[in-house]
């Protein structure tokens, strides 16, 4: 059950905490369905909302509800760098902050934390999670057995667990995101410079283009964003990731798709990797496709999914 606030679905909207659970939803979900809700998740940025931050008002109020309804709260912390950034630029009482405080802070809130290290971890591949809870860390550590090996010496090697712990420490400094968030701001102009539709405003790690706003030709029974990623692809052989129907994925009662998010077309940028030059060539290929948008009259529909998760290895056929 998805509670993020409303205000996320417009695009066009620019607040500083898209990202923030709606106090409300959470209530009535937690009321309504207590018995089948075994934890809280928030994630932070909240990428299916165009990479937008969650303020620290609004997790606190989560862990409120929470502890009332004596449910754990969990973060996916992928992006948990860039969300104390936005928290130290646009939430009252926290511009002398350091990045490193405003995250003991964020994660003192949660019972438990995934991290898909290759993000604000800066390294090539890992993760992990973190618990408070003792039974939860025992539990995890059997599973440790039987997919990675032995908790002594399953999972990551010895050498990207050092890479991983001076990249967690490199990037809680604000002079290395606001190099990153500066690019993502960048394109983010030269987007509106050619009037390309984004979900405002920039995000950290990514432009999120509206594609429904893009290619209006496209029903959204023919996927726009994922047919927008592929358009882009062969303009310029640039690779985006689609964030919206596919990902939603069919209802688990009905097996019907659904249809009542956003869909966006996702340029995340990699770190270190990318001048303003190329921002600039991302930029005039998505105007391109804009131009010969009249022209893309079908979208893409599925020849073959995978039962669970099929974003990641749908097959599609153009119509």
């Amino acid at each position: 059950m998805d509670c993020t606030i409303d205000e996320a679905k417009q695009t066009q909207l620019e607040i500083p905490f898209k990202g923030n659970v709606d106090s409300a939803k959470l209530k009535k979900a937690l009321q309504g369905y207590s018995d089948r809700i075994p934890f809280i998740i928030v994630t932070i940025t909240n990428n299916t909302a165009g990479g937008q931050p969650v303020s620290m008002q609004n997790l606190r109020e989560v862990r409120s509800i929470a502890d009332k309804y004596n449910r754990p709260v969990l973060f996916d912390s992928a992006r948990f760098a860039e969300n104390a950034y936005f928290i130290k630029m646009r939430e009252d009482g926290y511009r002398e902050k350091s990045i490193k405080d405003i995250t003991r802070e964020m994660f003192a809130l949660a019972d438990g934390m995934t991290m898909s290290a290759k993000k604000d971890g800066i390294v090539n591949m890992g993760g992990f999670i973190a618990t408070r809870r003792q039974d939860w860390y025992e539990g995890a550590k059997g599973f440790c057995v039987q997919f990675e090996g032995y908790l002594t010496y399953g999972g990551m090697n010895g050498r990207d667990m050092n890479a991983l712990a001076i990249g967690l420490d490199e990037n809680t400094e604000f002079e290395n995101l606001e190099t990153r968030i500066r690019q993502v701001e960048y394109l983010a102009k030269k987007l509106d410079e050619y009037g390309i539709p984004y979900q405002r405003p920039a995000g950290g790690h990514a432009i999120f283009v509206d594609a429904p706003k893009m290619l209006t030709h496209i029903p959204k029974e023919e996927f726009p964003a994922q047919t927008l990623t592929v358009e882009l692809y062969l303009e310029a052989g640039i690779r985006g990731c689609e964030i919206g129907h596919l990902l939603a994925d069919r209802d688990p009662v009905t097996r019907e798709n659904r249809f009542n998010g956003l869909d966006l077309l996702r340029l995340a940028i990699p770190r270190r990797v990318y001048t303003d030059n190329h921002m600039n060539v991302v930029a005039a290929a998505l105007k391109n496709v804009y131009d010969r948008r009249e022209s893309i009259s079908r979208g893409v529909r599925i020849a073959w999914e995978a039962p669970l998760m099929r974003h990641f290895t749908v097959q599609l056929e153009r119509l």
